[in-house]
């Protein structure tokens, strides 16, 4: 399979690796409306939060949309798309070194996107999606990286998607599209798991109902197919009602069988023509039709355009921060297409918070229970406009702060999130700068999947209960001079004996988190307790 070369790529091939694990802190200040919703906005460099994220959602996101930057060399868009900002910069002189100096721009650019793209791909399900929007400047480059990072079997479809709905009398030849593709973690295991688009009225004009037929509004389907398979039973006679007779043409047959002919014959499925002497033709029924199977050519009317895209944003009173935002109808149809119900989706370029919104949008519309994590690196767009956007979409709001105006709000809510301090050091062990509650909270969601129900002060071992499972963390920062067990970090015979109890009720097993283990299997067997090492044996480590 060819691959792509770039100054820089041997510095960055293998960077997700060394990005350390970081933690996660939630701030319920810039938190909105049902905080325990499970949708997730962080603040903070997307690959630093990728990183720190992958403990707890690895291979359990289903739809993965991405807007990154266009690279076209635009120095006054708000994100830089030159990959010139002083964050990409110091990053390169890190990561690259000296050679950093002679990247083009498109060196960097690709320096930037490998390693993101590289953990991406671990947060998806064996089924999950990648869809990423690109344009002319870098679509050639960004279709190679995904090849190499998926897997050219992996590619599912490019989408063209129409921008523009009227000209621009500039430039040699006029820019009005620009591209999603489309890959799959694994094509065997996400082929059939796209969703057809609803069946627009535009779409649905073709269904009449010429002879009143009381099943309603249809349309005729050639009987007809091509002959390279057929069997022998594929071809016969037919016989109008009006006398006429019909063969199939040379080098085609029935599509179906005599015998099914004569069911849907019997069953008043065929259909003759007005005077009942014309090629049969198969009746199918609106009524029958789910939907659409998508095209890869997505035209304004169906997926919106940038001047949208723009009214969306300036709805909320964030005109002029984002030139070119995505159509909310745009994530919506994606997310339609390659998502059910209760799905994760994950954007790590958020902006504006359009996939935010869309997720929001389509639960209400279809009382679904998806999540969403976003992560956007800017503080000041992440509070001032991805989460004040957020917050208006859930709370409802006054469109362009009209009073007269009024939006329903979509229910919903967000945890806001910033990133601390790193989990391990360059040894990997516990940073000291990690403290009790911050290493409960990252231990409890990444056993259980959730939030620590409450803030662990360190009075306690045991951090709380989730379904099946009590889990318990030994810690306390190493001081000098202090045996680990003296220290409450290893759990002993005693200190087995001594943990705090769960709630009456409570039937499951412990999981008990320390540096060190002095009881034997055959007693934890006896106790129902699973022992995990810290800090080898902590998602992250």
């Amino acid at each position: 399979m060819p691959v792509l070369d770039w100054i820089g790529k041997k510095a960055v091939v293998n960077h997700h690796r060394e990005v350390p694990y970081r933690l996660v802190h939630c701030d319920g200040e810039l938190s909105a409306g049902d905080r325990d919703d499970g949708n997730l906005l962080v603040q903070g460099d997307n690959l630093e939060a990728l990183k720190a994220l992958l403990p707890y959602y690895a291979s359990k996101v289903k739809c993965i949309y991405i807007d990154p930057p266009y690279n076209t060399g635009n120095e006054g868009w708000i994100y830089n798309d030159n990959v010139n900002s002083p964050e990409i910069k110091a990053w390169l002189g890190n990561v690259v070194g000296r050679e950093a100096e002679d990247l083009s721009r498109h060196d960097k650019w690709l320096c930037m996107m490998y390693p993101r793209l590289r953990l991406l791909r671990e947060f998806l399900r064996e089924d999950g999606v990648i869809l990423v929007s690109i344009d002319d400047a870098e679509v050639h480059h960004m279709r190679i990286l995904l090849d190499e990072v998926f897997g050219g079997s992996n590619f599912i479809a490019t989408l063209a998607v129409q921008k523009r709905y009227s000209r621009e009398n500039r430039g040699d030849i006029g820019d009005a599209h620009e591209y999603v593709l489309i890959f799959a973690r694994s094509y065997l295991s996400a082929k059939g798991t796209f969703k057809r688009v609803p069946l627009d009225e535009k779409s649905a004009a073709v269904y009449k109902n010429p002879n009143d037929d009381p099943k309603g509004r249809w349309r005729g389907i050639p009987l007809t197919a091509q002959a390279g398979h057929a069997t022998k039973e594929q071809f016969y006679e037919i016989t109008a009602p009006g006398g006429k007779t019909f063969v199939p043409p040379p080098g085609r047959c029935w599509g179906v069988s005599k015998a099914t002919f004569e069911k849907y014959l019997n069953e008043d499925r065929i259909y003759f023509g007005k005077n009942n002497n014309s090629q049969p033709n198969l009746i199918r029924y609106l009524s029958e039709v789910d939907g659409l199977v998508p095209w890869t050519w997505w035209p304004h009317q169906d997926a919106g355009h940038t001047d949208e895209a723009k009214k969306e944003v300036m709805a909320f009173g964030l005109e002029g921060e984002f030139d070119t935002p995505k159509p909310t109808r745009l994530i919506k149809r994606l997310l339609q297409i390659t998502t059910n119900e209760d799905d994760l989706i994950m954007d790590s370029f958020a902006g504006s918070g359009t996939t935010g919104h869309a997720v929001l949008d389509l639960n209400k519309q279809d009382e679904g229970n998806r999540k969403f994590i976003l992560i956007e690196m800017e503080e000041k767009i992440a509070q001032d406009v991805t989460a004040e956007r957020l917050k208006r979409v859930i709370d409802g709001y006054d469109k362009g702060g009209a009073p007269d105006k009024p939006i329903e709000g979509l229910g919903g809510g967000f945890r806001y999130c910033r990133l601390g301090v790193p989990l391990f050091n360059e040894f990997g062990d516990i940073d000291g700068g990690v403290t009790f509650p911050d290493l409960a909270a990252h231990v409890f969601f990444a056993e259980c999947g959730v939030p620590i129900p409450t803030k662990a002060t360190g009075n306690t071992p045991l951090l709380g209960t989730y379904q099946d499972k009590a889990v318990y963390l030994l810690f306390s920062p190493a001081e000098t001079g202090f045996a680990r067990e003296a220290s409450g970090n290893v759990l002993t015979p005693d200190m087995l004996e001594n943990l705090p109890k769960p709630e009456n009720d409570f039937e499951g097993s412990l999981v008990v988190y320390g540096e060190g283990c002095t009881v034997s299997k055959e007693r934890l067997a006896q106790a129902h307790v699973t022992f995990k090492q810290i800090p080898y044996q902590i998602e992250g480590a």
